[in-house]
């Protein structure tokens, strides 16, 4: 509890509170007053899935004008700290994943991602080995074999912390090829923003993100994916799966949309609502496809389980690790 007395007074002194203030005319709490809370800096999976779904949503007048801001720390536990302290607050939705799952867990923070108000999971996105273009590394052979020799002399770099996406990828594709997890050399980054950086100055060897937060500089020739972990190549992608480089191994993030606890079963209905109505858009769908994500839409009880679930794995993984 401690702890997450400090991390909402980090939050409160970083991000000014906004009082929410309700829906305009069908008195339908945050339909026309949300705002969309992001766990970690611009530029990651996390900015990206919030912003192309609110840019749909005002668009296709499923909301009024939605405000997305982003409150960074610990891989999306001080996010995770803001949302719990807004018990009741329905103006208020935030986008999360199995990053913001392990983050509570890593910090310690007392909270679980299943105590929010769990309204929707929307897609799920491969991981992927990412190298700069003047990596020695020009395939995903080039680099099992140097991290087998060393695995001290590659370091791994993820946009989340341990038991979030990029870590869990990282030990379980360690056990694949045959190096112990305990050896990986994994330096943890703020989102998909700080990661890029960290590869441009060669902080770090490789990243073991998702391929859709660095599409811009695939595209661009600055970035090369040696491999996806999806059971299919992506669409737009130069680079095999996994398994057809002979690694047996499928592993895939997801992402989804909380809202604070305490809100009435009226707005968590409404927020529902909208979010259906985002999945079901033209736009969305052609969003799944301009950034290889898959679809994996599921709301309510069925997201809740999921969390639980999800909550089981990274705490079991993470105890196997020493980590926690």
């Amino acid at each position: 509890m401690t702890r997450l007395l400090a991390l909402t007074a980090a939050v409160v002194l970083a991000v000014p509170v906004m009082v929410a203030c309700g829906a305009a005319d069908d008195n339908t709490p945050g339909l026309y007053s949300l705002r969309m809370m992001v766990p970690n800096s611009p530029g990651g999976g996390y900015d990206l899935t919030a912003r192309t779904a609110v840019r749909i949503m005002e668009d296709e007048d499923i909301t009024g004008r939605v405000e997305v801001f982003n409150v960074i720390g610990d891989s999306g536990a001080v996010a995770m700290a803001r949302l719990m302290n807004e018990v009741g607050n329905d103006d208020l939705m935030m986008t999360m994943g199995l990053g913001v799952v392990g983050a509570t867990y890593t910090f310690d923070t007392g909270v679980r991602a299943s105590d929010a108000t769990a309204l929707a999971k929307l897609i799920e996105d491969p991981g992927a080995i990412v190298v700069p273009t003047d990596s020695p590394f020009t395939t995903v052979g080039d680099f099992v074999a140097a991290w087998r020799a060393d695995p001290t002399a590659v370091t791994i770099g993820g946009g989340s912390a341990p038991g979030g996406p990029d870590h869990l990828f990282a030990m379980r594709l360690a056990e694949a090829v045959g190096i112990d997890p305990v050896s990986v050399d994994y330096v943890t980054h703020d989102g998909g923003g700080d990661l890029l950086a960290a590869l441009f100055s060669d902080e770090v060897s490789v990243s073991t993100s998702s391929p859709g937060e660095f599409l811009a500089q695939i595209d661009a020739g600055q970035l090369r994916v040696l491999a996806v972990s999806s059971d299919e190549p992506v669409p737009g992608i130069d680079a095999p799966t996994l398994r057809a480089s002979g690694i047996g191994l499928t592993f895939a993030n997801w992402r989804g949309v909380l809202a604070p606890p305490g809100i009435s079963p009226s707005s968590r209905e409404s927020m529902i609502r909208l979010l259906t109505e985002l999945h079901d858009s033209g736009r969305w769908q052609e969003a799944l496809r301009d950034n290889g994500w898959t679809d994996s839409f599921v709301t309510g009880a069925e997201f809740e389980r999921f969390l639980d679930e999800q909550d089981d794995r990274v705490s079991t993984t993470l105890t196997r690790l020493g980590l926690i």
